[in-house]
């Protein structure tokens, strides 16, 4: 595992997802988003070939930060992780870091199955997976991608708390403002949220790949998952 991040300018914790147990290096990445990307920015992005956008925001938060393209032809898919806004009526997304990765597990089944459909569809990498900071929504993604394709629980974990580097919470909690100019804190992040959400999979469904199949991933998919991504 390497700890070198990839220099895109206006994009936060960019990085390979790759050289984790069989996904191969060059594939699939993750980052914040790209509402800020600069010109030199997507001449980088093109360097490394992108073809696909897998943005995992709620609407509300595309509106208010639209991914900024800067002339790259990109497929780009809207796959909310989490309920349309953070104050939905029926399921508010919890303030709590500790609560939300429990309810990131109950919530993100249809946008994990979507992922896994489109990265196993062919013509589609390298792929870059991204929510607004790269951190939560992406970290379980690519948790559970690196999982499927053989990780460790080990890497896997040492690999979701890179990103407390990338995005300088190795030095303690910042304030941002979020997608309606509302100032909230972002932590970092740590080995117990992940396991929390993986948990709470297992628990449900026994496996990562069972609680798939129950959001209507075939096994077909899966395996074309594997042959694509695999070194």
């Amino acid at each position: 595992m390497t700890d070198a991040f990839i220099d895109i300018p206006g994009v936060r914790n960019f990085r390979d997802a790759g050289g984790i147990g069989a996904l191969r290096r060059g594939v699939l990445y993750r980052s914040g988003s790209f509402h800020t990307l600069t010109e030199e920015g997507a001449r980088r992005l093109k360097d490394l070939g992108l073809r696909t956008v897998l943005d995992l925001r709620s609407p509300v938060e595309l509106e208010a930060w639209p991914d900024l393209r800067h002339g790259l032809d990109l497929e780009s898919l809207n796959l909310p992780t989490l309920p349309a806004n953070r104050e939905d009526v029926d399921q508010p997304w919890p303030e709590d870091q500790a609560a939300l990765y429990p309810f990131m597990a109950e919530h993100a089944g249809p946008s994990l199955a979507a992922v896994v459909r489109r990265l196993a569809a062919p013509g589609g990498l390298p792929t870059v997976v991204h929510c607004a900071v790269g951190k939560d929504r992406t970290g379980l993604t690519i948790a559970v991608l690196q999982s499927l394709l053989g990780a460790s629980e080990t890497d896997v974990t040492a690999d979701f708390l890179r990103s407390n580097v990338g995005l300088g919470l190795d030095q303690g909690p910042t304030p941002y403002l979020d997608e309606t100019g509302t100032e909230r804190i972002s932590r970092p992040v740590g080995a117990e949220l992940l396991a929390s959400a993986l948990g709470w999979i297992r628990a449900r469904h026994s496996s990562i790949p069972a609680y798939l199949r129950a959001h209507g991933v075939t096994e077909e998919e899966l395996t074309a998952l594997h042959a694509n991504l695999s070194a």
